[in-house]
């Protein structure tokens, strides 16, 4: 029987139970998957007697993604490049970490069409974008609201180049546009938005609309939502978790119904 949650703080918001357990049930795999508060002080206790207590996967959000690299994961070489893991599965006795963030954003991506991109931020979930993007685009522009995270984000690209912006950049001179900054954040930077181009992907969806999501929809641009993320990224997670294989349009498909409730209530 598969043991699973997903681990941050906070994290009463969550839909990935409401995903993981309509994948189980659609693949007729026995399973339970939970929602767990899980300060950063707090994980590495209880991840020390995961194995005992028969858990099988995590999910992990803020402020996790960072802290696992000092767990003695066997965590990939591009999730460890990264610094992000949101992802932690079990092998038999071995616990291994990979970053389902950088596989659902470079899906995502390819559905784009772009030639100049910014991104907003320069956390965990910034760096799987940038990784994801990286060697599509000559440069990509980063956004901080601390210039001092520039040099953490330099390894996520080994082709494109990162072009440090300050936190005003004009993004009306860009035809992607990707936010990973918090609530409320961004809210500065859609006064000035005087016309938009191609897409604004924000990965935020609760609360949705954000106010910069909002603006740009209003002024004709293209926008996605986190929850366009959310689905991407638990795609693998479920195959990860469960060691099962299956199409990733049937799957996807499942699990936007588990959350068409949500969907339905977003104005875009």
């Amino acid at each position: 029987m598969m043991r699973c949650a997903v681990l941050g703080s906070p994290i009463a918001h969550s839909l990935s139970p409401r995903l993981h357990r309509a994948a189980y049930e659609f693949l007729g795999v026995v399973g339970t998957y939970e929602a767990l508060e899980m300060p950063e002080a707090d994980f590495p206790r209880f991840f020390a007697h995961a194995h005992h207590e028969g858990w099988t996967g995590f999910s992990l959000t803020m402020p996790l993604k960072e802290r696992v690299n000092t767990e003695g994961i066997d965590i990939d070489l591009t999730a460890r490049r990264i610094n992000s893991v949101n992802t932690l599965f079990r092998r038999n006795d071995n616990w291994l970490g990979t970053s389902t963030d950088f596989l659902a954003f470079r899906r995502i991506f390819a559905t784009i069409s772009y030639s100049s991109v910014c991104v907003l931020g320069g956390g965990a979930t910034a760096r799987a974008a940038i990784a994801a993007l990286d060697g599509t685009v000559e440069t990509i522009a980063v956004a901080l609201r601390n210039p001092a995270k520039f040099e953490l984000l330099r390894e996520s690209a080994l082709t494109s180049k990162l072009a440090l912006r300050p936190f005003n950049p004009d993004l009306n001179n860009f035809d992607l546009v990707v936010s990973t900054v918090p609530a409320g954040a961004s809210d500065v930077l859609s006064t000035a938005l005087a016309k938009t181009q191609g897409t604004f992907f924000d990965v935020l969806y609760n609360p949705w609309p954000t106010q910069i999501a909002g603006e740009w929809h209003r002024l004709g641009g293209h926008v996605i939502n986190g929850l366009d993320l959310l689905v991407e990224q638990a795609l693998d997670q479920i195959s990860l978790m469960s060691e099962r294989e299956f199409d990733l349009t049937v799957m996807r498909k499942v699990l936007n119904q588990a959350i068409e409730v949500e969907r339905g209530r977003t104005a875009f």
